[in-house]
């Protein structure tokens, strides 16, 4: 028993790495700005999956969907809250998108908005209703 215990210690103490050491490794090659890409390499649109030439890209930062979001502040709550601040306000590096694909970008971000503001209703009714059932 004394192995297993032995075993599962190297397991519990990755998530206390770092988190600012994480990212840097995770990141796909095409994350990279229009600078640190070779002059006139390909890259793909983050968003159609097309390809095109790195200097002819729109640069910008990553679509974070809702779900992403909520998934990376609970878990960085729950992990290392510390972290939080630093999770939420740091630049991400931009990624490259088909400039053709902006109206299709902006439609998305504005979605993804509007499913986090629906989800931040959600969590205020229900903490309402619970004041509400307790005072009442």
């Amino acid at each position: 028993m004394s192995e297993e215990a032995q075993e599962k210690q190297p397991a519990t103490d990755v998530p206390s790495q770092p988190a600012e050491t994480q990212p840097a490794e995770t990141q796909p090659p095409q994350a990279q700005p229009a600078e640190a890409q070779p002059a006139g390499g390909m890259v793909r649109c983050a968003l159609t999956g097309k390809e095109l030439p790195s200097d002819q890209a729109y640069w910008a930062p990553p679509l974070v969907t809702a779900w992403e979001l909520i998934r990376t502040v609970s878990v960085t709550l729950v992990r290392t809250p510390g972290n939080l601040g630093q999770v939420l306000f740091d630049n991400q590096p931009d990624v490259p998108y088909d400039p053709e694909a902006r109206e299709q970008l902006g439609a998305r971000r504005q979605a993804e908005q509007l499913k986090l503001l629906g989800f931040l209703f959600a969590v205020l009714a229900v903490i309402v209703g619970i004041f509400y059932l307790i005072f009442s």
